[in-house]
């Protein structure tokens, strides 16, 4: 290790060597490599860490630049794992990097995680933070909570030496129609690098042992107004008894089966003129689109089914695959008998099977 390099840390009073030995010997996994995962990243890969484990099974987008400052134009269509990867070792060739270009599933998750010391959640996604949850829950290993919310964010860190889980703040998993979606309804650039840098910070502070963690506390940030505020919430000690993983983590009812398509059978589609509804917003569209698709937002489905005919199959298409889902439970209500298929990974995986 580099003594020169982290002095300016090691000087400070109640860090010291101590401190960076022990960010040296920890192993951190970051759930997400985007916009909170991204600060997370960067400062920690910084800081001296001596393993960073990145899980990301997505591509970078012209639209993720705004936020996700790791990345730049040429990275755009590439593995954000593998770009992030190059980026990280450019920056500090002493921290070991390992990459998973796949989801977290409950297939991977006890095995990955177990190889951790702490895990970093900057994923977008409810069914993805119970999964964290209930596998730290079952590992004994602390993770540190990050969530946008248009101008604001929250933090916190869960299971922490016996303390509060994810569960003891949110039992249940809202609906999909119930929470917003970034892509919809946007994020100021800036805030994710705030909220995760503070968990960048929550987790330094817990391998380090130094200062007071954010257990059985959410930190609530308001970038309008410049304002935090802090929620107590206490340990509700039945959260703690998970002895394995659901079956299921998703939004919709396992027991209700969505008909899907692979992203990589788009191409065979395309060839075949098949009739593809692209579901995203103005936005998105018009950065990219498949050609022929038939463009109709989410928000206006209801009001412009008359554009589709249902007498042939229809393939329905969005950035990551979870707005066809819900897309296709729309038409289904009007048109059960017609042949409805959403396009699994949708955009992202199309692009990075294709790349």
């Amino acid at each position: 290790m580099n003594q020169e390099r982290y002095r300016r840390q090691t000087t400070l009073k109640g860090f010291g060597s101590e401190g960076q030995k022990k960010l040296a010997d920890a192993k951190v996994l970051v759930i997400g490599a985007g916009g909170l995962g991204v600060p997370v990243l960067t400062y920690l890969n910084a800081m001296g860490l001596g393993t960073i484990g990145i899980m990301d099974n997505d591509t970078v987008s012209i639209t993720n630049l705004h936020r996700q400052v790791l990345y730049g134009e040429s990275d755009i269509g590439q593995s954000k794992v593998i770009s992030a990867l190059a980026k990280l070792k450019a920056q500090n060739t002493d921290t070991k990097v390992i990459v998973y270009n796949t989801l977290l599933t409950t297939k991977n998750a006890l095995k990955t995680i177990a190889a951790y010391d702490v895990v970093v959640d900057a994923s977008d996604n409810f069914p993805t933070r119970y999964l964290v949850n209930d596998a730290c829950v079952i590992l004994k290993k602390p993770f540190i909570y990050g969530a946008l919310h248009g101008y604001e964010g929250q933090v916190s860190v869960f299971n922490y030496e016996g303390g509060p889980t994810y569960r003891c703040l949110f039992p249940n998993m809202p609906n999909e129609n119930e929470v917003p979606n970034c892509n919809e309804h946007g994020v100021l650039g800036i805030i994710p690098g705030i909220i995760g840098n503070l968990q960048a910070l929550e987790a330094t502070k817990v391998i380090t042992e130094i200062g007071e963690v954010l257990s059985g506390k959410l930190l609530i940030f308001d970038g309008l107004h410049q304002s935090y505020q802090k929620i107590k919430f206490k340990l509700q000690t039945e959260n703690l008894e998970i002895k394995k993983l659901q079956d299921f983590y998703e939004w919709n009812d396992p027991c209700e089966i969505t008909p899907t398509i692979k992203a990589e059978e788009l191409s065979n589609l395309l060839t075949d003129n098949a009739q593809i509804i692209d579901v995203r917003t103005i936005e998105e569209y018009e950065d990219y689109h498949l050609p022929n698709s038939i463009h109709i937002p989410l928000d206006s489905l209801e009001s412009k089914m008359e554009k589709i005919n249902f007498s042939l199959p229809v393939y329905l298409l969005c950035q990551s695959g979870k707005r066809s889902e819900t897309a296709l439970k729309q038409l289904r209500e009007q048109h059960p008998e017609s042949s409805l298929f959403s396009i699994l990974g949708g955009i992202n995986q199309y692009l990075a099977t294709c790349s």
